[in-house]
Order: C-alpha cells, then structure tokens, then sequence
C-alpha cells in the first residue's frame, strides 16, 4: 500500500494550491484520511481530515480558507488551499486509515510529503 501526494509548490501569499493524495495496493476499505504538516523546528500537526462519510475538521488556523474532500471511487483526498500565508509553509503529509485484507486490521499510512513554500 502506497500514498502518493502531488500538487505542493512555491506560491506567493495570498495565492492558491491544491495538493492530491492517491491510496494505491491492496486493502479492504480506506477510512478517514487527512492532511497533516510540519514546519522547520515544529512538531506536526493536524490541517483537516475527512472521514469516509465526508464529515470534516480543520485546524482553526485555515478555517474558511483550507477545504478537504475526497473522491471514494479513486482512493484519493484533496486539498484545496486559498489565502495561503507565508506561516502555511511546511512539508504536508498526506495520511490514510486503511483496514488491510488479510488481517481486517486498521493500519495508519503516511504519505512522503510535499513541500508548500509560500513567499510574502
């Protein structure tokens, strides 16, 4: 099983991106996935997750500027990130809760990260 994001990059405050991230392998079911990022010299930390019903939860510092949603049929999760600012620079991790086949056992998955560089 793999999580393979795409979509991070060099914007300028005020600007927008939109970063993807696609479960591919061999798994049951795929449960909540979410967006997590870690800047220099910080911990990681939770943006906003998803569950696989579409329930949402954001940071409180990128509500109602940062939107998650998924697309079930394709194993994948978005995020689309509007009035961006320099301190949303980070590596965002993509992370997945999948229930494997053989075991029917929840497993937690981390995608490589993407880096989102926002310039003032």
């Amino acid at each position: 099983v793999q999580l393979v994001e795409s979509g991070g990059g060099l914007v300028q405050a005020g600007g927008s991106l939109r970063v993807s991230c696609t479960a591919s392998g061999s798994f049951f079911s795929l449960n909540a996935m979410g967006w997590y990022r870690q800047a220099p010299g910080k911990q990681r930390e939770l943006v906003a997750r998803i569950t696989s019903g579409g329930s949402t939860d954001y940071a409180d510092s990128v509500k109602g500027r940062f939107t998650i949603s998924r697309d079930n049929a394709k194993n994948t999760v978005y995020l689309q990130m509007n009035g961006l600012k320099p301190e949303d620079t980070a590596v965002y991790y993509c992370n997945a809760v999948l229930i494997l086949i053989d075991t029917m056992t929840a497993i937690d998955y981390w995608g490589q990260g993407t880096q989102v560089t926002v310039s003032s």
